[in-house]
């Protein structure tokens, strides 16, 4: 086969300890997945069906600086722990989700709030505010065998060394196998899968120059300077 132009590189996110790199097929987030979020977002964090949107590929970037982005004047900062799965299938059982996952990292869905905001009033997707380049600073992937599957642990994130964001993984409304499980009955998931498992409260804006250290028990550590 050949093709009328190269093509891109695969994106790929790196793996603890070794020389090996996870390739990413597609990126699911999951979205108000920590009541305490929801409610600071003006939702009612009962517990009804998971939503979720996506970001794309290459918007995953394992660089230490984040680019902030044209067109907007109001960025935010969401924490988040990520999966990463090393197989898939269609209506997975949630008691065999987690054995579904590869590793896990730690990472940040980048927001393009105000746009963001105009897309939710307008009732249109919200790719618009989500899915720009290099939106998910990601750490690197430690594998499930090294570690388990984090339930409960701190989750935080400073900028310039103050705490902007703390919660608990317990918190999370769907845990990660329920979210893994619904999620394969809504699209046929596949290895190199990653799926972002939403933020706790505390989202906040970012500025040029600021420094974001986040962090995950168990799961390790991510440093980002706004550019």
């Amino acid at each position: 086969m050949s093709y009328v132009f190269t093509p891109a590189p695969v994106p790929a996110l790196a793996v603890r300890g070794t020389d090996a790199t996870f390739p990413v097929r597609r990126v699911y987030c999951v979205g108000r997945n920590y009541a305490d979020h929801a409610i600071e977002m003006g939702h009612d964090p009962d517990r009804e069906p998971p939503f979720f949107f996506q970001k794309n590929p290459d918007n995953l970037t394992t660089e230490s600086t984040f680019p902030y982005p044209g067109r907007t004047s109001d960025v935010h900062h969401e924490i988040e722990l990520v999966v990463c799965l090393g197989n898939g299938g269609a209506d997975i059982a949630a008691e065999n989700a987690l054995d579904h996952v590869f590793g896990y990292a730690v990472g940040l869905d980048m927001t393009r709030r105000d746009l963001q905001s105009v897309a939710k009033k307008m009732g249109r997707p919200w790719e618009i505010g989500k899915a720009f380049e290099k939106s998910a600073p990601v750490s690197a992937v430690v594998p499930a065998a090294k570690i388990g599957h984090p339930a409960e642990g701190a989750i935080w994130l400073k900028v310039n060394g103050e705490i902007r964001q703390e919660g608990d993984l317990n918190q999370m409304i769907w845990k990660t196998a329920e979210a893994i499980s619904y999620l394969s009955g809504l699209f046929t998931l596949s290895a190199g899968d990653v799926i972002m498992t939403g933020t706790p409260a505390g989202v906040g804006p970012v500025e040029r120059g600021d420094s974001l250290q986040g962090h995950i028990d168990g799961v390790g550590d991510l440093t980002v300077t706004v550019s």
